[in-house]
């Protein structure tokens, strides 16, 4: 078949306008994925003790889940300096329910990040809290950590030799507005093999030792609303009766929080740390922005400055 030259194939028209249309289509596709990152990815991190540098024998004796004094200062005043938003237990929650709208747009404008420390051993009344108040008097913010105690291991009063917080620093923390004070358990006991009886026992001491603790300090019962899991161990059976007393639960499982993939908010991730983890690292494992060189700064600055000790 031929064609007659009164009757020339016609090819469609080229869109001027095809370059500029893939062009926003490129841009709307990474504004969607840069809010995405910075809209679902919440870094939830597990610390527990807080060894002071200079004493060496106590870095043998309390383990390696404990982190350095002087590294968390520099860690703590990286995420300062880059804007991190410390969530409280119940700024996630409301986060994940939506209940919060306030919330939801500072969570859209700054880089979210929860700083947790299982436990509740003294050091971090007598390691951290100095930090934690030195940190607010230089750049005028607070750095709020969540503590998931284990109220059957408080300190008695009188108690000298004590590894663990006492019921009168739990509330110290609480009313200068430092700490956040969820459950661990009564006894920090493997839930899942528990009988039901002792498992409620369990969940459900635990928080009204806590409220009792602080009970004039907590008018809204935000203490003990929320729970941390004994070891990271949970099954459907402590999910159940967990769910029946606490807002969330929360894992210990060295995995990032994702908001597309949370399940329900009674399996809520955290990245587990130990003193082996450097700052540089722990830093790695969240923050796709990462400054070496302030860090470093930050390094010699922490390094030339003493940390005073508690008037």
């Amino acid at each position: 078949m031929t064609y007659s030259k009164t009757h020339p194939v016609v090819n469609p028209p080229k869109s001027k306008n095809l370059p500029l249309s893939l062009a926003v289509s490129f841009v709307i596709v990474l504004f969607l994925l840069i809010f995405q990152d910075t809209a679902t990815v919440i870094p939830i991190l597990g610390f527990h003790g807080v060894i002071n540098n200079k004493n060496f024998v106590t870095q043998l004796e309390q383990g390696r889940m404990d982190y350095p004094q002087k590294d968390l200062e520099k860690f703590l005043e990286y995420l300062l300096t880059n804007d991190y938003w410390f969530l409280s237990s119940q700024d996630l929650y409301e986060i994940l329910s939506n209940q919060n709208h306030r919330n939801s747009d500072l969570f859209v404008k700054k880089k979210p990040i929860m700083i947790s420390f299982d436990d509740g051993y003294k050091t971090v009344y007598t390691n951290l809290l100095p930090i934690l108040k030195r940190l607010e008097k230089k750049y005028d913010k607070k750095v709020k950590v969540v503590l998931f105690i284990n109220p059957g291991a408080l300190s008695k009063k009188g108690s000298i030799n004590s590894p663990n917080l006492s019921c009168q620093e739990l509330r110290e923390g609480l009313q200068q507005g430092f700490f956040d004070i969820q459950s661990h358990g009564l006894n920090h006991k493997n839930l899942t093999r528990l009988s039901n009886k002792n498992l409620i026992k369990e969940i459900l001491e635990s928080q009204n030792q806590l409220r009792k603790c602080t009970h004039n300090l907590d008018p809204q019962q935000k203490v003990a609303s929320h729970f941390a899991y004994p070891y990271g161990a949970y099954n459907q059976r402590v999910k159940k009766y967990v769910s029946k007393y606490y807002l969330s639960g929360y894992l210990y499982n060295n995995k990032l929080l994702n908001r597309t993939f949370l399940k329900n908010q009674y399996e809520i991730p955290r990245l587990t740390v130990n003193r082996q983890e450097s700052v540089k690292n722990l830093i790695e494992k969240f923050d796709t922005t990462f400054d070496e060189k302030l860090l470093k700064l930050l390094d010699k600055k922490v390094s030339q400055e003493k940390i005073k000790p508690e008037e």
